[in-house]
């Protein structure tokens, strides 16, 4: 379990195919920043980009973990499959405090970045989500775009898909790789964990 709240930005070194098959997945080499691994042991949960994944070896030297991404799991976000930066967060310690939203680490699917730019002090950024989505966001409501726990400020349903805007201040800009987004830009999002489970219990009736 998560919270959304980013706790490094990293980077993809390296990454391996683990078989020649379609079904075989990758296995990433993710670099971090110094001492970010000093608490964690191989075995332990990392969320990139959102994504839960597994430290399956650890070098605290360099420092940098490795992680095995399955094929299933790369055919349903982005950000896993190329060198390049990603936002990291470790699991949830029962201690710790809930800073963002409850995120399970589970993408649920993939947004389209259909605006990204400074208004006033802060940064708009607005998403285009696919629609089995849309029940799911709301006004207030929240989301994680990346692994970033965000609030919603705007939905509307269209034709395309839900389109959700989010206002973004400058520490969340300039602490995650959110400011490498553009317009065509996509992003792994995973919707509310309560908002789903509200959704399954009101169509048992």
């Amino acid at each position: 379990m998560f919270t959304g709240i980013i706790t490094g930005v990293g980077r993809i070194g390296d990454v391996a195919a683990l078989g020649a098959g379609a079904a075989h997945g990758k296995r990433l080499v993710v670099h971090t920043p110094a001492g970010y691994l000093d608490d964690v042991a191989p075995g332990d949960s990392i969320a990139i980009n959102g994504a839960c994944m597994t430290a399956v070896a650890l070098d605290k030297a360099t420092p940098c973990f490795s992680a095995d991404v399955s094929a299933e799991s790369l055919a349903r976000t982005v950000g896993l499959d190329a060198p390049g930066p990603v936002n990291l967060e470790k699991a949830l310690r029962a201690a710790d405090r809930l800073g963002g939203h409850l995120v399970a680490g589970h993408v649920d699917g993939v947004g389209t970045v259909t605006r990204f730019e400074p208004v006033g002090e802060s940064w708009r950024l607005e998403v285009l989500a696919p629609a089995d989505l849309g029940p799911y966001l709301a006004y207030k409501g929240s989301v994680a775009v990346n692994g970033v726990s965000l609030t919603v400020n705007d939905v509307a349903d269209e034709a395309a898909g839900c389109r959700f805007g989010i206002n973004l201040i400058p520490h969340t800009v300039q602490n995650t790789t959110l400011h490498t987004l553009e317009a065509g830009s996509r992003v792994n999002l995973e919707v509310d964990l309560v908002a789903r489970y509200v959704a399954r219990m009101l169509k048992r009736g």
